[in-house]
């Protein structure tokens, strides 16, 4: 088997598996997280994966996040996307950094993939 015909398969079991995920149940429902108040000092764009590019692969991935009292991401959890997606929003997302609070703050950011922008 050539690597192109490897490299192939490779992307159509990543598309069939984040299908799956996409469209699996979940067991229970989820409370809403509120919506982060704080000013986004520095925000990171996401690079769109070449895979993603090549096989025109588009969506959303969500990410809640927890930001510390001096700005910085912690603890970012993904909630939502296609696996091919999910890797670059994950990096873009621990590269943000909020001005300093009061106290922790909780939310989930959205991240929209299109190659077309």
């Amino acid at each position: 088997m050539s690597l192109r015909a490897l490299t192939h398969w490779l992307a159509v079991g990543l598309l069939i598996a984040g299908c799956a995920a996409a469209n699996a149940p979940t067991a229970w429902a989820q409370e809403p997280v509120p919506e982060i108040t704080r000013k986004l000092k520095s925000k990171v764009a996401p690079l769109y994966p070449e895979l993603a590019r090549r096989m025109n692969i588009t969506g959303v991935v969500k990410v809640q996040i927890t930001v510390d009292k001096s700005g910085a991401i912690k603890n970012p959890k993904l909630v939502g996307g296609h696996p091919i997606l999910a890797s670059a929003a994950m990096d873009a997302i621990r590269k943000w950094r909020y001005e300093a609070g009061p106290e922790e703050t909780t939310g989930v950011v959205e991240f929209h993939f299109d190659p077309m922008q």
